[in-house]
């Protein structure tokens, strides 16, 4: 098999880090080639590179596509030869519908003049190509995730691709659109198309890809080959993390004591369509010292109603008790939420959950300015001193706290997320899909600190798609479809069936 890509020697650094050390990678012909490593161990890095993102010039090493060397100074210079990156963070325009996002930039027309007659007909090709039957007048705001996902990758068909690039494709996909798109790969793999597949899931990798190369900070580890014999999970973490995990979720002896906190008959509407209700009658309790798990599918009303509850941050007409302690306590603004001992840490980590252009020592103190100020002002040594033992407490990768949180890995923003909450000193923590597109070595060291909270006798409400995270971690789950709780069990006597089958029952009682 042929060739189509190497990358030698590729050395990339930035302002007090050495992102990439000598790294070298080879993609073949019709393969799907998965590039896998912790946070911040450069895989995105390195397909910015390759991609023209860091243009050439800002890079050592040496790109060579089809033996020929190429000097990648833009994206458009990557895309002319039919190597097309699709990011993590989906770059669509919502209020735009699904034709003029395939087409935005390689207008179809004459002369300057878009010819959206045939810009339609040419987007139905593309849409049933990747298995999708909306009508290419559909906005982008008016369809999922994963249809979304699937329109990027009908966006790099239209541009004739020869090597796509995924960079944690089913990051946000439930199951059953996660292996849509694999299927997808699959197919694109038998009409000859090569595939870079970055991603923490392993189980997926597993499924797909032909070779895999690890990354560990900034260099390559080792590339395996799936066709010589299969390849272990335990044996790729080992590669990544430089030690093998005995356990994914690490033990926990605490035991639950009495009930914390509680939520009463709580509904929200819509917040564009008043009466059409999101969240529907939900009561829920987290004891002290324990994790309480909400599984649910895509669109379940999980985020809805956490968001809701937390000031109110989600919704009109929200209605509905919570006590703390056994006291009412007064949720309505996000303000009173946290003064109250609320945190919620959102799954959209880049729109809600930080200030990008800020660094990462203001970052960590944002929610709770009063615990670094004396007299109204800010005591920057003190900020200093919290932002670094964050730093070092949750080993967040970074040159320093100084470093601005957009340039930061996926993961290591969430640990600065979790950082901002965990320095409010909540009594209890909603996380939303805290461990979305970060690697196995991060996650444990999350579960680490989940279990430091509930030690510490706090409650914990932990959204999850991946339900062997939540059967590893929590100690009771409720399951929520179409807005409302339809079942509850400890965890011990839960599995991905049951919680399915309480999705899939409650749904005929729900019509």
């Amino acid at each position: 098999m042929d060739t189509i890509l190497e990358m030698r020697g590729i050395t990339k650094t930035f302002p007090g880090v050495k992102a990439l050390d000598n790294v070298n990678l080879s993609v073949r012909e019709g393969e799907i080639h998965a590039l896998i490593g912790e946070n911040g161990a450069g895989k995105s890095t390195l397909m910015k590179v390759l991609s023209g993102v860091y243009p050439h010039g800002s890079y050592s090493g040496e790109i060579r596509y089809r033996g020929q060397e190429q000097a990648f100074r833009t994206i458009a210079d990557s895309e002319r030869l039919g190597i097309i990156i699709i990011h993590q963070e989906l770059a669509l325009v919502p209020l735009l519908s699904i034709t003029e996002n395939l087409f935005l930039g390689n207008e179809q027309g004459r002369k300057g003049v878009i010819d959206w007659s045939a810009a339609t007909v040419r987007a139905r090709a593309l849409l049933r190509t990747v298995g999708l039957n909306e009508s290419p007048e559909t906005l982008i705001t008016d369809i999922g995730v994963g249809k979304q996902q699937l329109v990027e990758i009908a966006k790099a068909l239209s541009k004739e691709v020869k090597l796509l690039i995924l960079d944690e494709p089913t990051a946000s996909l439930n199951e059953s659109d996660s292996d849509a798109l694999l299927k997808l790969l699959l197919e694109f793999k038998a009409q000859g198309i090569s595939s870079i597949l970055i991603s923490h899931k392993l189980n997926e990798i597993a499924k797909v890809a032909d070779r895999v190369t690890i990354l560990r900070d900034g260099t390559t580890v080792e590339t395996l080959d799936c066709h010589d014999a299969p390849i272990s999970q335990d044996r790729i973490i080992k590669g990544m993390v430089g030690r093998e995990l005995s356990d994914r979720y690490p033990k926990r002896t605490t035991v639950p004591g009495e009930v914390l906190f509680e939520v009463r008959n709580w509904n929200a509407d819509h917040p564009l369509h008043a009466g059409r209700r999101m969240v529907k009658d939900v009561n829920l309790t987290v004891r002290r010292g324990e994790v309480v798990g909400i599984a649910g599918l895509m669109g379940a009303g999980r985020t809805e109603f956490a968001m809701s509850l937390f000031g109110r941050s989600y919704g009109q007409n929200v209605r509905g008790q919570a006590f703390l302690e056994g006291r009412e306590i007064d949720v309505s603004t996000i303000r009173r939420a946290m003064g109250n001992g609320l945190a919620y840490a959102t799954e959209d980590r880049k729109h809600y959950g930080l200030v990008l252009e800020n660094d990462i020592r203001h970052n960590v103190t944002l929610a709770n300015l009063s615990g670094v100020a004396s007299r109204g002002v800010i005591d920057h040594e003190r900020e200093i001193q919290v932002a670094e033992d964050f730093r070092r407490r949750l080993r967040i990768r970074c040159s320093g706290i100084f470093q601005e949180t957009v340039n930061l890995s996926g993961g290591n923003q969430q640990k600065v997320v979790l950082s901002k909450w965990l320095f409010s000193d909540p009594k209890v923590l909603i996380l939303d899909e805290p461990t979305r597109g970060i690697d196995v070595g991060a996650k444990y060291e999350i579960y680490t600190i989940i279990n430091q909270l509930v030690a510490e006798g706090r409650g914990v409400i932990l959204i999850s798609s991946e339900m062997p995270e939540l059967l590893g971690i929590a100690d009771r789950i409720y399951v929520m479809n179409e807005g409302a709780l339809v079942a509850e069990m400890p965890a011990a006597e839960a599995s991905q069936e049951k919680i399915m089958r309480a999705i899939m029952t409650s749904g005929e009682t729900l019509q």
